[in-house]
């Protein structure tokens, strides 16, 4: 079972660890998202709860998928491919270059799949090939 260091409870736990295990500072984070120090303090300490808008920015910032931050957040529910790039956001022994490469090859084979699956169900496609 994962303990609550590999888990925050809630989503600026969970931005606060991600910002930590990137060695950057509250600071550097506010800055490469474009919101303002003490907002992102009080998002870190659970005072406020960032918009979506906001989520996306400072998983950019991150270097994290947004899809991931909305889950943590609890923006979308933990269904499909989403708890995939959940379990690398929060993946301790992973760099946050090895979570954005993770993430990208995972989301290629998902489009990859979704292309072969439509191809197959289309006959006109089949013809073409």
């Amino acid at each position: 079972m994962a303990d609550s260091k590999e888990l925050p409870e809630d989503i600026g736990s969970f931005i606060r660890d991600l910002r930590q295990t990137a060695k950057i500072s509250l600071r550097q984070l506010a800055d490469k998202a474009g919101v303002s120090n003490p907002y992102l303090s009080q998002i870190e300490r659970g005072l406020r709860k960032p918009s979506a808008e906001v989520l996306q920015q400072i998983a950019s910032a991150l270097r994290v998928s947004t899809p991931a931050m909305y889950l943590r957040a609890g923006l979308l529910d933990g269904e499909g491919h989403q708890g995939v790039l959940a379990a690398i956001a929060v993946d301790p022994d992973l760099t946050i270059a090895q979570k954005q490469s993770l993430s990208q090859i995972y989301e290629t084979f998902r489009n990859e799949s979704a292309r072969n699956q439509a191809e197959t169900s289309d006959p006109i496609a089949e013809e073409t090939k």
